[in-house]
């Protein structure tokens, strides 16, 4: 069963930069919206095994590649291809809309 991968200031640069897309949720234990949007946030991990990467960081352990990558809301969803954004979701939304973002990515 795909899982999600814990992501953190030093791992990062290297799984956005897999050969599938990846999916990343910038999210803080702090907040309500990331709570209801984990678990979609697993299912995908689940659904796009094999074809995507599905990763999460905490904003408030990992403050660098959150600033470098101007995060101000959580939780924000960016979606890299080739360690690129090609997508970006800021705030809680059905899982058929972050979907459709992975989908869009998916060779």
């Amino acid at each position: 069963m795909g899982k999600t991968i814990e992501l953190n200031d030093s791992n990062f640069d290297q799984t956005i930069n897999s050969d599938k897309p990846v999916l990343v949720d910038f999210w803080a234990e702090w907040c309500g919206p990331c709570k209801m949007i984990g678990p979609v946030v697993e299912e995908l991990a689940h659904d796009y095994e094999g074809k995507a990467v599905v990763a999460k960081l905490n904003v408030d352990e990992n403050p660098q590649t959150a600033a470098k990558f101007g995060i101000r809301s959580i939780p924000t969803l960016l979606v890299f291809k080739g360690g690129q954004i090609v997508d970006k979701q800021i705030g809680a939304v059905p899982k058929s809309v972050l979907a459709q973002k992975l989908a869009a990515q998916v060779a």
